[in-house]
């Protein structure tokens, strides 16, 4: 016991002279606190949004793409809400929903209905907890089966052929000016002035002008009719005059009655060196109910006038007619292959005025505003049926050349669906007529129109 106490002993001096010192229990350390404290969720800071998908045009049921975005550390769940009306402001249905949203995660909600919806446009206001996703916008259910039949009158034809009548009674009287400052080599520019129909069944012809594009080869021509939309400009308002160019077509830019080169002072468009006057006032609502002596019944056969114009000259090949026009001029594109005497080959009607005036009385647009503030004592009934007369619904089924339309689903000055029904009543084959739907496209022009028309026109040259 001595001699191991006494060797311990010995081992402690011998530590302690070599400054170690004899290990110490050591204390456990503490624990690691994992637990991450999330705060409460911002509600406020849910962003939401309603892109375009499909063109917002589908087949029986909408499929409407909500985006919810969650920047929260937390889930959420928030109240998704779906108001559809039809484009005349009656209501269809309510989509009321819940979506849970991960922690800074996403979803893609997918609005829908239990039940398939007619053909037709409707309107959407979409809702995320109760905040507007994206202000109303229009969409579209199997447009092109919408059915709204022609409803024209007994004498509908009988009627634009006694204006026809009158029109070939009319001395066309044509005078070319040309405009030196746009003419070119391969072709000139004139100012063109000539007679049309009177404002009625009588009374004295109508002086229309325009400016037309001459090919200098002495050859035939395709030729090319542009007609222009509702002359909003302003009465000292520049107008379009086209330049010489290239010699492929022989064109003509009419200005119809009371608008364009026929409503301005002196000097302001070339070739114009007289004042030029309205008489018509709000074209739309010059004598509306009468038939005989409203305005677009000679607003179209100062149409029909300007290709009987172009058919007197060498350099116009008739075989190969085409026309295009925006708002207005799509409607009076229209009306000017179905009651031209020279069929056309091909037309590109974008955005057209004038069709469906049935159902434009109940949808806000152009028409709806002209009738309303100006139809006096006149019931809906009157007015529709003065209005048949110069419905493109009623004219389209004349017509059975190539053709393309367009609409914009935002546009409410000509609402897509009183554009789609002239197209959709026209004679002409599936397979040589196209339609564009730019899905949030007001009244303008869809993206590659000017392209696509060239393609269409040139294909059928």
């Amino acid at each position: 016991m001595i001699r191991k106490f006494y060797f311990s002993a010995l081992m402690a001096v011998a530590l302690m002279a070599c400054g170690c010192e004899k290990p110490q229990p050591q204390e456990e350390p503490d624990p690691i606190d994992t637990t991450e404290v999330v705060e409460p969720a911002d509600l406020s800071l849910i962003t939401q949004s309603v892109p375009v998908t499909d063109n917002w045009i589908w087949s029986g049921k909408p499929a409407i793409t909500i985006h919810i975005e969650n920047p929260n550390k937390a889930a959420v769940k928030v109240g998704v809400n779906v108001k559809i009306t039809t484009d005349k402001k009656v209501a269809v249905t309510e989509i009321k929903d819940s979506v849970s949203v991960a922690g800074n995660g996403s979803v893609d909600y997918i609005a829908t209905t239990t039940e398939n919806l007619a053909p037709g446009f409707y309107r959407a206001l979409c809702y995320v907890n109760k905040k507007v996703a994206r202000a109303q916008f229009c969409f579209g259910i199997d447009p092109f089966d919408i059915v709204s039949a022609p409803d024209a009158q007994p004498d509908f034809d009988a009627f634009w052929q006694t204006a026809k009548d009158q029109l070939a009674a009319v001395p066309m009287n044509a005078v070319l000016k040309e405009i030196e400052s746009k003419s070119t080599s391969s072709r000139k520019v004139y100012l063109v002035e000539m007679q049309s129909v009177p404002d009625g069944l009588d009374g004295e012809p109508v002086t229309i002008r325009g400016y037309y594009c001459e090919p200098q080869d002495g050859q035939p021509h395709p030729v090319i009719m542009h007609f222009y939309g509702y002359d909003t400009k302003g009465s000292k308002a520049k107008c379009e005059c086209p330049s010489g160019g290239s010699s492929t077509y022989a064109e003509f830019y009419l200005s119809h009655r009371g608008q364009y080169l026929n409503c301005r002072p002196a000097g302001t468009n070339p070739g114009i060196d007289e004042e030029t006057v309205n008489i018509y006032g709000d074209w739309f609502a010059y004598h509306l109910g009468d038939e005989n002596s409203y305005y677009y019944r000679g607003a179209f056969m100062d149409c029909v006038q300007a290709v009987e114009f172009m058919a007197t000259r060498e350099t116009s090949d008739m075989t190969r007619l085409f026309a295009e026009g925006s708002s207005q001029g799509g409607a009076l594109t229209y009306a000017c292959a179905a009651l031209s005497n020279y069929p056309f080959k091909a037309i590109a009607a974008n955005v057209a005025f004038l069709g469906d005036f049935a159902d434009a009385i109940a949808i806000p647009s152009l028409v709806y505003w002209e009738i309303n503030d100006n139809r006096g004592s006149m019931t809906d009934e009157q007015i529709l049926k003065s209005l048949s007369y110069f419905d493109t619904k009623n004219l389209t089924p004349r017509i059975s050349c190539a053709v393309l339309g367009s609409s914009g689903l935002q546009d409410d000055v000509c609402p897509p669906r009183l554009n789609v029904v002239p197209f959709n009543n026209l004679a002409t084959p599936a397979d040589k007529k196209e339609y564009i739907i730019a899905p949030e496209m007001g009244h303008s022009y869809p993206a590659g129109w000017t392209s696509k028309m060239t393609t269409l026109f040139k294909k059928y040259m």
